[in-house]
This record gives structure tokens, sequence and C-alpha cells, in this order.
């Protein structure tokens, strides 16, 4: 019996990208060439021509500019979750603000698609043990779902030893919300980041694989994501660190064969699905 893997999508735009906010600052993003609604419209196609279904993680500043994108991503039988608004980091934010960029961002996708919002997923996975406290906001919002929480350390996000699997957490103040931790591969003591993204780009796909079909062969799933920009090697280019432009454009040229790929050999579906099986 094949294994099913979920799909993910995190809608943003280039010069959202945490690696880019030192020298793209919020104030800037509307003098920038947006190209998000052409590259999630090939992420579409693409979706379509293999007839898999994903969960779309959509940033509210994209809701607000493109709500027929957002119909779109919809209609096309897809799932809308939520990124929050400014793509800020969640341990740079004050519960207070954090509450209100997360209630305006859903409301705002439930109004453009007319229905509601189940899942949320922190700007580069900021749900840390520092931030941990955003998992009670996210219930009192009526998010069912989290996956904002990779178990690995990182110079910018990760809880290190954190479950790996789908699960109910049990929060701060004694809520109860399904987690959807970022998929590691553990070899050894090593927890192995292979969910997708930068590591997706800079691993040759050989090793993806080999990530991924050994995680299936074991009876689990994987999350993988992506985002609608890491499929657009035209984009342009942003003066900033080394550390930053490898993260950022490693490969770029590479990803949507790869991911057409990726597609054809595993099976997929979305966030939305798996969550009733784990709630029941």
């Amino acid at each position: 019996m094949s294994i099913t893997n979920i799909l993910t999508v995190d809608v943003e735009d280039y010069f959202h990208v945490s690696a880019l906010a030192k020298n793209i600052s919020v104030d800037q993003w509307e003098n920038q060439s947006c190209r998000v609604e052409r590259n999630t419209h090939k992420l579409l196609d693409l979706f379509d021509e293999k007839g898999v279904k994903a969960t779309h993680f959509v940033l509210g500043w994209v809701a607000k500019r493109y709500p027929e994108l957002i119909k779109e991503i919809s209609n096309r039988g897809h799932e809308v979750a939520c990124h929050g608004y400014s793509h800020q980091l969640v341990y740079n934010q004050s519960i207070d603000v954090f509450r209100d960029e997360t209630t305006r961002s859903k409301q705002l996708l439930e109004d453009i698609i007319g229905d509601s919002v189940k899942g949320y997923r922190a700007a580069s996975y900021s749900i840390t043990r520092k931030s941990y406290w955003a998992l009670d906001v996210l219930v009192e919002a009526g998010f069912e779902y989290d996956s904002s929480i990779f178990p690995v350390r990182h110079d910018n996000y990760g809880i290190p030893g954190f479950p790996r699997e789908p699960h109910v957490v049990k929060t701060d103040k004694g809520n109860t919300i399904i987690e959807f931790p970022l998929t590691t591969y553990n070899y050894l003591s090593l927890a192995i980041p292979v969910a997708g993204g930068g590591y997706f780009r800079l691993y040759p796909y050989w090793l993806s694989r080999f990530f991924y079909k050994n995680i299936n062969k074991k009876g689990n799933s994987f999350i993988f994501y992506l985002h609608p920009w890491e499929i657009d090697p035209e984009q342009p280019r942003v003066k900033t660190s080394m550390l930053s432009r490898f993260r950022h454009y490693n490969n770029l040229d590479k990803c949507e064969n790869r991911l057409s790929q990726l597609l054809s050999e595993f099976s997929f579906t979305t966030m939305g699905d798996v969550v009733h099986k784990i709630g029941n």
C-alpha cells in the first residue's frame, strides 16, 4: 500500500523572505516587482497536470492585494490556510500584535473563499520554545491545526527533540491543537531537515528521494513545503549576505523540474485531509 504524503505551499513573494528582511523592509514591499501571481499559477498548473492537491498557507499581505488568486487556489480544489499577515517572526512580536495579525489574516482569507480556514503556519517556522505561547493564540482564534514547529537545531528556528510525527499538542494554558512538525530524517542522533524548500534545492534530488522513500518504507508520511518564488530563477537578485544568497538562490533553476519529478514519484494530499484522521 502506498503512503500518502502532505504537500504544502507557503504563498509569499521573494521579497517577503526572512533571509532578505535586512535588505528589504516591510515599508519597501509596495515598491517591489511582485511575481507571486505568476509563480503560483505555474504551481497550480503543475498540480493539475499531476493530479495532486495541496495546502496553501497564504500570507495576508498577498491575499489583500490578489484576492482573485486566492479564490482560484480554492476553486481549483486546494486547501487555503493562514501564513499570518506580514511575515514577521513570531518570537519578535508581542502577543497582542501576533493575535491581531493572525486573526486579521484568517478573517480576510475566509471572506475571500467563503469558507473556514483551519490551519496556520508561522513565518520561517518561528514558533519556538520562546514563542510557544502562540499556540494558545491560535486555539483562541479558532484554528484546528498548526504546522510551524521544526524539530531541528537552526539559527533562526527549531525545537530540538520535539516529537516528529503529527500529534495533538497540549498548550501552556491546557488547550489542545494538532501539530504537524516539519519532516526530519533521523540518522543516528542527528535530525536531518528534509521537508522541502531550501533543503530540497540544496540536496541533490537522489538524496531527497532516498530520504522520502525510506520515510515511506517505515510506514510514515512526510510533509513537503515549497514557496512559489522557488521555481522562479529569473526573480530580481537582492544584494545581501553570502549566507542569505546561498539559502535563497541555490538551485532555483533546478527546482521546478525536481518538483515535477517528486510529484510523479510520490502520492500527496492536503493537510486538512489528514487532520480528520488524527482528530478521530
